[in-house]
């Protein structure tokens, strides 16, 4: 499979996430050509502030592979990562990172900050940016937008009510 199929895989979990009311990041970590797991963001299902997909997936994958370094693994994520998952990224030895759109208000690859590249770091995973960018970028527009018109219906709700 091609870095672009592994994504369609990725936004398939970022559709569920999106589906459960979950902010819409998917991710897939791939080990020798074949998807060994799959996960999208739940927080809110989970009550954790660790549910982030990456970190899903790269747990579930050290338990499946029964080990910590996830050498030789690509990891496919539909949104830049943020700085935990970064680090999750850096201290499980993922050797290639491959992820859609940028997060300039969060993302810590390239965008915020560059801890996957830092030189003072002993691991320095590949990285491929802008995969399906516009398809990964557009489910978080959507997503977000439709958060802001059900508040604002709430509130007119509520002012209707109390009127």
């Amino acid at each position: 499979m091609t870095d672009e199929a592994y994504m369609r895989e990725a936004l398939e979990e970022a559709k569920q996430a999106y589906a459960e009311g979950e902010i819409p990041i998917g991710a897939v970590l791939v080990h020798k050509g074949k998807i060994i797991s799959r996960h999208h963001n739940r927080r809110e299902l989970d009550k954790d502030a660790t549910a982030h997909a990456e970190m899903l997936v790269i747990r579930e994958a050290c338990q499946l592979l029964a080990r910590w370094r996830l050498t030789g693994c690509t990891l496919y994520v539909t949104i830049e990562p943020c700085p935990m998952c970064a680090g999750a990224i850096m201290n499980s030895r993922i050797d290639r990172l491959v992820y859609g759109s940028s997060d300039y208000k969060g993302g810590a690859v390239e965008s915020l900050f560059n801890v996957l590249t830092h030189p003072q770091l002993n691991h320095e995973p590949e990285i491929r940016a802008g995969v399906l960018a516009d398809e990964c970028s557009q489910i978080m527009k959507d997503f977000f937008k439709e958060r802001r018109q059900a508040r604002k219906t709430k509130k007119r709700e509520n002012t209707e009510a109390h009127s």
